[in-house]
C-alpha cells in the first residue's frame, strides 16, 4: 500500500488528530451497537501505547443547519457525550470529553493533556462548514495537531474539512482501519485472483449503475438479485406483476444485458406475496410467470442453486446488497442462503462491501465466515465503482 500508515509516524509526545467514524446509533442516549467505536481501538490504543495525545474527532447523526429549530434539535439528538462515555470503558488511559467543536475550553483540554491521554470533542457536524470543506474550519482545526491520522472509513468518499481539509496542512497517515480496509478491497477490486464473481442486490439499478457497468468490465460473472433484478427481467420482456421497477432504468437493463452476454446472470424464479406487509398469500414461481398483483420480495429455491452453482471455483467474491427483503423472515432465505454459500467457498477471497448485506451477514451469524466485511457502504461501493475516495487520495504517499 503506497499510503504512509501510523506506524510510519513519529508520534511520542505529539498531538495526533484522529478522524474516526463513531456515528453509532443511540437509543434514549444509550449506544445500542458499539461495534464502530470497537473497530478503531486499534488505531487508538497503539497511539497511546507509543506515547502521543490522541484527539479524536467524528460525525454522528446529520444535522440541518438551514432551518435553526431543526438544528438545535439536530445537535440534541446527536451529542457525542455517550461515545466518551463507552469509550472510557474500553480504553485504558483517561478520556477528556469536550462538549464544543472550537475555542477556549478545546483549546485548554488539548493543552492540559499528557501522552497517552485521549481527548474526544463534540460531533463535527454541529459546524455548519464542516461538510462543505470550509478552509478556514479545516486550518482551526490542523493548528490543535502536530500529525492527521485518517481512520474513518465510512468517511472517505466524502471531501469534508475533517476527512480532507485538514490534511492539506498537516503531516498524515492512515489508521489501522483504513489501512485493512484499501489493502481488502485493492485485492479484490484492482488485483483479484481469478475467477472473480460479484454478487449485487439491494432495491435499486439506479443505486448501482456505475458499480455495475465497472464491474462488468473487471469480473468474470455478475450475479444480479434483490429487488434491481426486476428492472432487468422487465428489460427481458417478463411480465413482473407489482414487482419493484424502475421505468426510466429499462434502456440502461437492456445494454446492460447486451454488453454482459453470458456473464451476467439474473434469477429464475422468485418468492411473490400479493402485498409488501400483511399478504394474504406468498408463493414460489417461475420468474416466467409473476402473477398480475404479485411482487416478488425475494429469490426462489432454483435461483439459489443457480447462484450456487455459479460461485463455484471462484477465488474473489465481492458482494454488495440482499437478495431480497431479508429484514422480514419470510423473504430472508435467499440472502441467507448465498451468505452461506459464499461463507463455504474454499481458499476463496470473500468481501462484503458494507451496507445492508454487511448488516445481514453479521445479523446471520456469519461475521467470521468472510475473509472481510467492509465497515462503509457509501465509501465500499464508490471504491468498486473505480472512483477516486477523496480521503485516501489527500494522505501522503510513503
Amino acid at each position: 500500500m503506497a499510503k504512509q500508515t501510523v506506524r510510519d509516524l513519529d508520534v511520542k509526545g505529539k498531538r495526533v488528530l484522529v478522524r474516526v467514524d463513531f456515528n453509532v446509533p443511540i437509543k434514549d442516549g444509550k449506544i445500542t451497537n458499539d461495534n464502530r467505536i470497537v473497530s478503531a481501538l486499534p488505531t487508538i490504543n497503539y497511539l497511546t501505547e507509543h506515547g502521543a495525545k490522541v484527539i479524536l474527532m467524528s460525525h454522528l447523526g446529520k444535522i440541518d443547519h438551514k432551518d435553526p429549530e431543526k438544528c438545535e434539535a439536530g445537535k440534541k439528538k446527536n451529542n457525542m457525550a455517550p461515545v466518551a462515555e463507552r469509550l472510557q470503558e474500553l480504553v485504558s488511559g483517561k478520556v477528556t470529553f469536550v462538549p464544543v467543536t472550537r475555542g477556549e475550553e478545546l483549546e485548554n483540554a488539548i493543552a492540559a493533556m499528557n501522552e497517552g491521554d485521549i481527548v474526544l470533542m463534540q460531533n463535527t457536524r454541529y459546524e455548519k462548514g464542516e461538510s462543505k470543506n470550509d478552509p478556514d474550519l479545516a486550518a482551526y482545526w490542523a493548528g490543535l495537531g502536530d500529525l492527521f491520522v485518517s481512520d474513518a472509513f465510512g468517511s472517505v468518499h466524502r471531501a469534508h474539512a475533517s476527512t480532507v481539509g485538514i490534511a492539506t496542512h498537516l503531516p498524515s497517515a492512515c489508521g489501522f482501519l483504513v489501512q485493512k480496509e484499501i489493502e481488502n478491497l485493492s485485492a479484490a477490486i484492482d488485483n483479484p485472483k481469478r475467477p472473480l464473481v460479484a454478487i449485487l442486490g439491494g432495491a435499486k439499478v439506479s443505486d448501482k449503475i456505475a458499480v455495475i457497468e465497472n464491474l462488468l468490465n473487471i469480473a468474470d460473472k455478475v450475479i444480479v438479485g434483490g429487488g434491481m433484478a426486476y428492472t432487468f427481467l422487465k428489460a427481458q420482456g417478463k411480465e413482473i406483476g407489482t414487482s419493484l421497477l424502475e421505468e426510466d432504468r429499462i434502456e440502461m437493463a437492456k445494454e446492460f444485458l447486451a454488453k454482459g452476454g453470458d456473464k451476467l446472470i439474473l434469477p429464475v424464479d422468485s418468492v411473490v406475496a400479493n402485498a409488501f406487509e400483511n399478504a394474504t398469500e406468498v408463493k414460489t414461481v417461475s420468474n416466467e410467470e409473476i402473477p398480475a398483483g404479485f411482487m416478488g420480495l425475494d429469490i426462489g429455491p432454483k435461483s439459489v442453486e443457480l447462484f450456487k452453482q455459479e460461485l463455484q471455483g471462484a477465488k474473489t467474491v465481492v458482494w454488495n446488497g440482499p437478495m431480497g427483503v431479508f429484514e422480514n423472515p419470510a423473504y430472508a432465505n435467499g440472502t441467507i442462503e448465498v451468505c452461506k454459500a459464499i461463507s463455504e467457498l474454499p481458499e476463496a477471497m470473500t468481501v462484503i462491501g458494507g451496507g445492508d448485506s454487511a448488516a445481514a451477514a453479521i445479523q446471520l451469524g456469519f461475521k467470521d465466515k468472510f475473509t472481510h466485511i467492509s465497515t462503509g457502504g457509501g465509501a465500499s461501493l464508490e471504491y468498486m465503482e473505480g472512483k477516486e475516495l477523496p480521503g485516501i487520495a489527500i494522505i501522503q504517499e510513503k
